[in-house]
């Protein structure tokens, strides 16, 4: 009888560990992503939500050893922003400005203000990083020569306040000195620029602090990654044509020679030249991989546009990078935030796409978007 009563009470304990393990069932134990290091050094398996923030931790330490570390952001002077010039539209306002990030640093901008049309309450926010090229935050504001770019004035357009940065060595930032700056990278730089603009965005009274996300197309996609990963007030990220695993990275042969291998130009000064000075442009010695980037963005909302035919990102990369980080959303229970989508283009954010991640903005942030069709 006793024997009896001790196994029914060790099935009821089973029972309440499976339940409150629940949000980790289908954990399948087969990628390096659910994996961390513990106190002894060991590779051992993620098994829970704790131990999963502490594979994120060492995630962003292997990004950092690439980037540079993060600066401190404590005791940060006030942002002091200075309004240049204000454009109205028939829709929105949109500000040129400058902002402090740090003690003489400056970061010029776009900011757009919605007109309300009778919307009450505070709004939700977009942080909208551009591609490569020197008219910088111009080009997603329409100026660039390429279709499906605008989209800073798209989302505005639909109800967002958008604030726009300039990435350093574009736009007004052109002539920016890397080689005297405090950074160890213009990646770093530009993901402490980005955060700032996310506290200036939380700084408004008619933001909703709670509703803020990123979008980028190529430069701005994986930038709009990199953000995502170091501050997670952001809670959708999307990154248009931005990324493949590093094993599939190619932009062509002109680039190499130039750049100094298939790697080399990630290890730019505007980017990450620590891939070159200390891990010899050797991909198998690289601390990061971009299926690690989005799996640190976990639990939050992530949408990729990755064209089959891009000519920088290979899609068999991203495919594979897919592959692996769905299983650390289907760990966290959150499958259906992990979001792709492969459209027949090249190096675009195609329209129809475009409007998908518009949509899915609107759905995570929970806005009801302005009539608008996007061009």
């Amino acid at each position: 009888m006793q024997s009896r009563e001790l196994l029914k009470n060790a099935s009821v304990l089973l029972l309440i560990i499976s339940l409150s393990f629940s949000g980790y069932a289908n954990f399948s134990g087969n990628s390096d992503l659910l994996f961390y290091k513990n106190a002894d050094g060991n590779k051992v398996p993620v098994t829970n939500e704790a131990e999963w923030e502490q594979k994120r931790w060492q995630i962003l330490q292997g990004m950092q050893q690439a980037m540079g570390p993060l600066p401190d952001r404590s005791n940060l002077p006030p942002l002091d922003i200075h309004i240049r010039d204000t454009l109205e539209t028939s829709s929105y306002y949109r500000l040129t400005i400058s902002f402090t990030a740090a003690e003489n640093e400056r970061v010029p901008a776009y900011l757009y203000i919605p007109f309300r049309k009778g919307i009450q309450g505070k709004l939700p926010a977009m942080l909208v990083l551009h591609g490569t090229g020197e008219a910088g935050k111009r080009l997603v504001d329409g100026e660039s020569p390429l279709a499906n770019r605008a989209h800073a004035k798209e989302l505005a357009q639909r109800g967002y306040i958008v604030i726009a940065p300039d990435y350093p060595s574009m736009g007004e930032l052109r002539e920016y000195d890397f080689v005297n700056d405090r950074y160890q990278s213009g990646t770093m730089k530009g993901i402490f620029n980005h955060m700032r603009s996310i506290d200036l965005l939380q700084d408004r009274e008619d933001v909703d602090a709670g509703r803020i996300g990123v979008i980028g197309h190529s430069l701005g996609g994986h930038n709009a990654m990199f953000a995502g990963a170091f501050d997670s007030r952001l809670k959708v990220i999307v990154s248009s044509a931005g990324w493949t695993l590093m094993d599939y990275y190619d932009i062509g042969e002109v680039a190499h020679e130039r750049f100094g291998g298939r790697l080399g130009p990630w290890a730019q000064d505007r980017y990450m030249p620590l891939l070159r000075d200390k891990f010899d442009l050797n991909g198998e010695k690289f601390p990061f991989d971009f299926d690690e980037v989005i799996a640190a963005l976990a639990p939050r909302a992530f949408f990729s546009n990755s064209p089959v035919n891009d000519g920088n990102f290979d899609v068999t990369g991203v495919k594979k990078g897919i592959a692996s980080t769905s299983e650390v959303y289907r760990f966290l229970d959150v499958e259906d935030r992990l979001q792709v989508r492969y459209p027949e283009a090249g190096h675009d954010f195609p329209p129809e796409v475009r409007l998908e991640a518009y949509r899915y903005i609107d759905k995570i942030l929970e806005h009801t978007p302005n009539d608008h069709e996007i061009e």
